[in-house]
């Protein structure tokens, strides 16, 4: 993610950022008198995560979302529905789902009638027959409502944002459940099929690749697939009027932009060098991982921030280069290798920064050592200061300062201490390791040991984990 300038607190510029119901409501309640969940086979309502204690889900694991969503741009209603194949990982009586501000109409699992209610953002789904652990089983949800975004521990917004010709659809950290039921934490990566269906003249862009689009009676309907597991937050399914660019890199890689017409002259010079930096990042990092790529560039800069949508990241408006860059780089580092605990962050937002320290270093302007120099130059009081980025304390933190700056200058002295052999060895090895997986800073660090033959836990702890202006080496 990379925050706009209106919005320091979530990132300066330069770091970040329909189906009808077809189970009646009364059938639902009947099939709700089905008596206590046996003990030890009630799935969490969350996945365990100290920094957002409800969002994703215990019990299972979502393998594919398919998502079927009609939208009118006009008076903001979604008719949607969901399916997700899931197999159970405990034995299951009772699950939730991640939905918020939206009216579910019906929930059937493995095509049953099943009893659900709502709990906060948990829809709490209680299937007819108890699932036994490794089954596999199929969650079918209609809903519909007018959905909006939920508001940060930050003060930012994500999540299912309106804007003037449609939507602006952006989920980190906890937005995907404004728009769809998921399994929405990082720790539970899907595939995912997206059928959107708008107004004529409205263009639908969401992940991958785009395998149709056909209009009738005054509606268009496009259909997306992306085959590679993602994180729920990193989903989209963007509205609005764009112009669209389409064309296939040197490399295979087919991209998709969508750019508002306002945002166009602006955006052209910078789309334009989207093939050389992710060729670029890909000789520092290891092949780009995915099929697609592109951009949707919204006209919303209310929004304050840009976000990393897997394979085509999205913006508020039109990106300068440094933006592209970041986004970009984490489609390997955040999007590929995504984090296993939100306090992880530093491992997207940390590398995707210094990935535009090596960018500017290695394309005429400063080195990264001079970056560095600079902001170690920063007063002790600096907000730069302000918490350790490897562990920020609490959801509010997690797009701050340090988190950007300080994480990137984390890599900074691991490289010093490495060499540069080593340290670019250690990106493209943790890129390759945990492609398409998690990561952890525990398994970052033995990684970089690995490779180094250092010890640098001290290293790690100083610049991560200390309170204050470390000590540089």
């Amino acid at each position: 993610m990379t925050p706009s300038p209106r919005q320091p607190a979530r990132r300066r510029t330069t770091i970040r950022r329909a189906v009808r119901a077809t189970v009646p409501v009364a059938v639902a309640a009947l099939v709700a008198a089905t008596g206590p969940a046996a003990p030890g086979t009630v799935g969490a309502p969350g996945a365990g995560d100290p920094y957002f204690p409800l969002s994703g889900n215990g019990g299972y694991h979502v393998r594919h979302y398919d998502l079927t969503l009609r939208y009118d741009t006009t008076t903001r209603h979604l008719d949607a529905g969901a399916v997700l194949f899931a197999r159970a990982t405990q034995p299951l009586t009772r699950f939730d789902l991640d939905l918020t501000g939206l009216h579910v109409t019906g929930v059937t699992v493995d095509r049953t009638p099943a009893a659900f209610r709502r709990s906060g953002q948990e829809l709490v789904v209680t299937p007819r027959h108890a699932l036994r652990a490794g089954r596999p089983f199929r969650i079918a949800v209609t809903y519909q409502g007018t959905p909006g975004p939920v508001t940060d521990l930050d003060g930012s917004e994500d999540g299912w944002i309106p804007t003037d010709d449609g939507a602006f659809v952006a989920g980190e950290p906890q937005g995907a459940m404004t728009w769809f039921p998921a399994n929405a934490h990082p720790k539970d990566k899907s595939s995912y099929d997206f059928t959107i269906t708008v107004p004529q003249g409205r263009t639908a862009v969401a992940n991958g690749e785009l395998l149709s689009r056909r209009t009738a009676h005054g509606r268009t309907t496009f259909h997306w697939r992306e085959t590679r597991p993602m994180a729920a937050y990193l989903a989209t399914a963007t509205i609005g009027t764009f112009q669209v660019q389409r064309y296939t890199t040197a490399d295979g890689i087919q991209v998709y932009n969508a750019v508002d017409p306002r945002e166009a002259r602006a955006a052209a010079p910078v789309l334009k060098k989207l093939p050389a930096v992710l060729a670029w990042e890909s000789k520092l990092f290891g092949p780009y991982p995915y099929r697609s790529a592109g951009a949707i560039v919204d006209h919303d800069p209310d929004v304050g921030y840009a976000l990393e949508t897997q394979t085509r990241p999205l913006y508020d408006s039109a990106p300068d280069l440094t933006t592209l860059v970041h986004e970009s780089a984490h489609q390997w580092f955040g999007d590929s290798v995504s984090l296993a605990a939100w306090k992880d962050i530093w491992l997207n937002e940390g590398f995707a920064t210094y990935a535009e320290w090596l960018y500017t270093e290695q394309h005429g302007g400063d080195s990264a050592q001079k970056t560095f120099d600079a902001l170690y130059a920063t007063p002790a009081g600096n907000g730069l200061w302000a918490y350790p980025p490897g562990d920020p304390g609490n959801g509010e933190k997690i797009f701050g300062t340090p988190v950007y700056l300080r994480g990137a200058m984390a890599l900074h002295e691991l490289r010093g201490a490495a060499g540069d052999r080593d340290f670019f060895r250690i990106l493209r090895a943790w890129a390759a390791d945990h492609r398409d997986g998690h990561g952890t800073t525990a398994q970052f660090t033995r990684l970089a040991e690995r490779v180094s033959g250092r010890r640098l836990d001290g290293l790690f702890h100083t610049w991560l984990f200390t309170k204050g202006k470390p000590n540089s080496a």
